[in-house]
């Protein structure tokens, strides 16, 4: 539940930010510099390799996505992704409408599945599964599109979400503990994370499925981009088609459902940042349940203290707060080496790299004696607009994230929204409060709060005045 923590006081009682490790005599190193990152990521980049993430991670991603992938295969799958993410300035976009549409149907769910107060306009529930259906659906959309949702033959698909979330998260505790393995990750390998794998292939297998024969019946726009289209035009082979699909939800679904969890918990434990927040909200828009939805040009043009707050957000949680590369051939670290620290550090081919972007997100030294405190306010000074490799959320170099632009547009409105429908919230009574960095988290491959996200929500008829 601390293992995060932990790392990050490794680093700290070393006071080094990059030091060697020793497991049963095979060297590795961990780093938390920007410096060293930027090469790992882009300057030397053809230096790494995945190393045994494709075997390690194969029992559910496969061997054909783009996060088992290395080489000109990996650069294939990057290029037919890629238009999945595009975003657009219209309006009418149709992922952006997707957006909309579920939290629509998110907003509802929080009525539906509140305390016993709902008669007051007020409600206790616990958004982190309803933020996990929401990206779930949305994702769904990316890569089916209207197939997703609209259809009723793909209503029993989408009652199948429990029990696919459930195995999906299991299957990812699996694979990061066979990823922390290293060599030895085929040990991990029993019953309980076998039938989790075969759970969520049988659920992508039956939603390609549907969706292939939806494209010999339907005549698409050929403006839309969809994945699975994109996808069935290059192979036929279900293999390759449930190993990309289960790449993408696992990044769509997971690091964004995240993301909004550890905003909506931090946002009921910080009253100043979300009375000020909603300030802006009601600033462009009105609150309240008739309140008409917030446009995109809104969103990005108009809210800077919004994207201060998802900044931080990002800053104390990246959704993906640890990473490895195995050196493909002898190579250099810029920097950490020598009695000073500032010296390169010879890697040598086959040794494994572990670089800490929650540790660095948490350095004294470029974000402050408060790095550990949530304050969205620390990036309007000065000294941060140039971070840099210092700030990593979607990774960095050939590699970064594909969805960030999408991600990002799709917790700003889910943030705004629910301020706009909701715009009163607060920890409820009697839960415990737990500083930054302290409380209980769930690390699989993205690191989420393990007590979920509880809070009490009112609307506007029922705010109270403070």
């Amino acid at each position: 539940m601390h293992l995060l923590r932990y790392r990050l006081e490794l680093f700290q009682s070393t006071g080094a930010t990059t030091f060697a490790q020793y497991l049963l005599g095979t060297r590795s190193i961990a780093t938390s510099d920007p410096a060293n990152m930027e090469a790992i990521l882009s300057t030397s980049f053809d230096d790494y390799g995945l190393g045994l993430r494709s075997p390690a991670f194969h029992p559910l991603l496969g061997s054909h996505g783009i996060f088992t992938q290395d080489g000109q295969a990996w650069k294939a799958s990057r290029k037919t992704l890629r238009p999945v993410f595009s975003t657009t300035s219209s309006e009418e976009d149709g992922n952006f409408m997707a957006v909309k549409r579920c939290v629509e149907e998110l907003a509802a769910s929080i009525r539906q599945s509140g305390s016993d107060s709902r008669q007051r306009g007020k409600w206790t529930v616990d958004l982190q599964p309803l933020f996990f259906k929401l990206t779930f659906d949305t994702t769904l959309f990316l890569l089916f599109g209207e197939k997703v949702g609209s259809a009723a033959d793909w209503r029993g698909v989408k009652d199948q979400e429990s029990a696919f979330s459930r195995a999906f998260k299991t299957a990812q505790d699996y694979l990061a503990h066979r990823g922390r393995l290293g060599s030895y990750y085929w040990l991990l390998n029993d019953k309980a994370f076998r039938e989790a794998c075969r759970t969520c292939h049988q659920f992508v297998d039956e939603a390609v499925d549907k969706a292939l024969r939806s494209i010999e019946d339907e005549k698409r726009d050929s403006s839309s981009y969809v994945l699975i289209d994109a996808l069935a035009q290059k192979t036929q082979d279900r293999n390759v088609l449930r190993d990309q699909t289960l790449n993408v939800l696992l990044a769509g679904r997971d690091t964004t459902g995240c993301c909004l969890a550890w905003t909506f918990r931090l946002l009921a434990r910080h009253r100043d940042t979300f009375n000020r927040l909603r300030n802006e909200v009601e600033s462009v828009c009105a609150l309240g349940v008739e309140a008409t939805p917030l446009t995109r040009a809104q969103l990005l043009r108009d809210m800077p203290y919004l994207k201060m707050v998802i900044k931080e957000v990002l800053r104390l949680y990246p959704s993906v707060p640890a990473n490895t590369r195995d050196a493909v051939r002898d190579t250099v670290l810029p920097t950490g080496g020598g009695p000073d620290g500032q010296q390169p550090v010879l890697v040598h081919a086959g040794e494994r790299v572990g670089y800490s972007v929650y540790a660095m997100h948490r350095r004294k030294d470029i974000y402050g004696e408060d790095a550990d405190l949530f304050r969205p306010e620390r990036w309007s000074e000065q000294h941060l607009q140039s971070v840099g490799w210092a700030y990593l959320p979607f990774n960095g170099g050939p590699r970064i994230c594909l969805g960030q632009e999408f991600a990002l547009l799709e917790v700003y409105y889910t943030v705004a929204r629910l301020i706009q429908l909701f715009p009163d919230m607060e920890t409820p009574l009697g839960d415990a409060y737990m500083p930054e960095g302290e409380e209980r988290q769930a690390l699989t491959l993205v690191v989420s709060p393990a007590d979920g996200c509880r809070v009490t929500m009112r609307e506007r008829s029922a705010v109270v005045t403070r």
